[in-house]
């Protein structure tokens, strides 16, 4: 029977109540006494690689496996075990240490503060009866018994994470108009304004304004995928560019509006710093407005024709080497007049502003914008349902949508679920083409 040989590594229970004022991370101090393996410099490799001793190598995580032997320095090592005393070896493992190896040394290993986790040590700290459902790395704290702690969970994460200058909670008050949650700083800088990066585009925001959420990267790269470079895209809750950026750094056309003024200008800011001043429009209107108005802008005022993607710096570099000109909106290629995408990301709304489609086309004007819509857009609508089952949840969104649409959806209609917000509630995405019934009603 194969032993199972294991260092217990977890860091030590705190001793009292820690807060933040009082916090001794010296009590995180561990000492292992274990064996150790006396050999020449010469001979560690054949030692970790003998199959005799595989399982008796220590492997604890940022913990090297070979030390020197203080008392010689120069050509002895210490091959360090996973045991404290030698009955633990297997009976092919100490045969092998008597022939091939000086013999076995007690040694110390010294675990600190510094060795465990954030994870770890916050569940050092807390009462044993919160530790299972402790807050985990940038998770919000979520249950109200983890309050009194926020500002030591906070610190933690400092210590644990050198790049991070700034802590926050996020609190359950949401503005009521812009919809981003409202925080409270509990621990290093109140610097508030932050630069992601994602998908190679950069944005840069103060978190306390603007809604942002880490979490729908992959939505917005599912998306952006979903374009074509020669299309062109209607942003309507843009926020600070998560869907509009990538979209024109693919060499789509961009109208990207916000309602929120503080989203609107770092969303400006964003667009000329990755240089994507010429393929995004922004505005700041209600949602309803943009809607209504976006398609007789795009006709007017249309974008030049793409010859495709727009290239990285890097790829400009190694175009003007080759004295290549980079593909960008040309003046030759037909202007870009119809919008082909509309994104809606406000799920909590979104829905409700789907009639502002009734009617967009049904101008009697006879100046071509009718003509213009052949193909009808794509509409990507994020919204939240409590069905937690696929199919009544498509039940309930479509219902939703087709009462705010006065119409029933027949073509091009699929849903995707984006992810669980909570318990009983799921954040999804309607996609389906605008019906012409809808954009040519009377209403």
């Amino acid at each position: 029977m194969s032993r199972q040989l294991y260092l217990q590594a977890t860091p030590p229970e705190y001793p009292g109540v820690a807060f933040v004022n009082t916090f001794n991370r010296d009590a995180f101090t561990k000492k292992l006494d274990i064996l150790a393996v006396k050999t020449s410099a010469s001979k560690t490799g054949s030692i970790l690689r003998a199959p005799e001793m595989r399982r008796a190598i220590m492997d604890l995580p940022r913990i090297r496996s070979v030390d020197v032997d203080p008392s010689d320095p120069q050509d002895n090592r210490l091959v360090l075990l996973r045991v404290s005393d030698k009955v633990e070896l297997s009976p092919d493992a100490l045969k092998y240490l008597e022939t091939e190896t000086k013999g076995l040394v007690p040694h110390t290993v010294t675990l600190g503060y510094d060795y465990w986790s954030a994870d770890e040590i916050i569940r050092a700290v807390l009462p044993e009866h919160l530790r299972d459902g402790a807050p985990s790395g940038f998770a919000a704290t979520g249950h109200i018994e983890y309050l009194p702690f926020k500002r030591l969970i906070g610190q933690i994460i400092l210590d644990k994470n050198k790049k991070i200058k700034t802590v926050v909670n996020k609190l359950d008050s949401i503005d009521a108009q812009f919809r981003f949650f409202k925080m409270e700083l509990i621990a290093g800088e109140p610097d508030f304004v932050v630069e992601h990066h994602e998908t190679d585009c950069s944005f840069v925001f103060d978190f306390r304004e603007v809604y942002w959420n880490s979490r729908l990267h992959t939505e917005h790269a599912r998306l952006v995928d979903l374009f074509n470079h020669e299309d062109v895209i209607a942003d309507v809750f843009a926020g600070v560019g998560p869907f509009a950026i990538p979209s024109a750094k693919k060499g789509c056309a961009v109208f990207a509006n916000d309602l929120n003024p503080n989203s609107v200008k770092y969303l400006a800011q964003n667009v000329q710093s990755n240089n994507v001043s010429q393929l995004v429009k922004v505005s700041c209107e209600d949602g309803r407005e943009f809607i209504r108005s976006v398609f007789r802008r795009s006709y007017d005022d249309p974008f030049p024709g793409s010859k495709g993607p727009l290239l990285s710096k890097t790829q400009q570099n190694l175009a003007r080497r080759k004295k290549i000109t980079p593909d960008s909106p040309s003046s030759e290629l037909p202007p870009r007049r119809r919008v082909s995408h509309f994104v809606m990301n406000l799920p909590d709304s979104a829905i409700t502003f789907l009639d502002a489609f009734r009617g967009v086309l049904a101008s009697d004007e006879v100046d071509g914008l009718r003509e213009a819509y052949d193909v009808m857009p794509m509409v990507h609508c994020h919204c939240f349902t409590r069905e937690c089952e696929p199919d009544k949840a498509e039940a309930d969104i479509r219902q939703r949508v087709e009462e705010k649409l006065g119409s029933k959806l027949t073509t091009e209609v699929s849903l995707h679920l984006v992810r669980s917000v909570a318990p009983n509630k799921e954040m999804y995405c309607i996609s389906f083409r605008l019906p012409a019934e809808v954009a040519l009603s009377s209403q």
